[in-house]
């Protein structure tokens, strides 16, 4: 198992690459709107600002700029996750 290291600063900038399991799958295009609603509620509960967000069809990337004070990113990503 990898053992990453990362540096969480509070009200960080970061940028984040997403890839579905499956990398033939269409379905980041095909159900957009799902994973919209998605971010849309997670941030409405833990805010964050998108810098930059680019939906591939099995792949994202996104920066994120979180509130000073807040290194919390993971949470953020489980419930994206969990909800789409």
């Amino acid at each position: 198992m990898s053992e990453y290291r990362r540096y969480y600063i509070k009200g960080g900038t970061w940028f984040f690459t997403v890839n579905l399991r499956n990398r033939r799958s269409q379905l980041l295009t095909t159900q957009y709107q799902m994973l919209r609603n998605a971010i849309i509620k997670v941030k409405r509960d833990r805010p964050f600002e998108i810098n930059a967000w680019v939906v591939l069809p099995e792949h994202m990337h996104c920066i994120w700029t979180l509130p000073e004070g807040d290194d919390d990113f993971s949470s953020r990503w489980r419930e994206i996750k969990k909800q789409w």
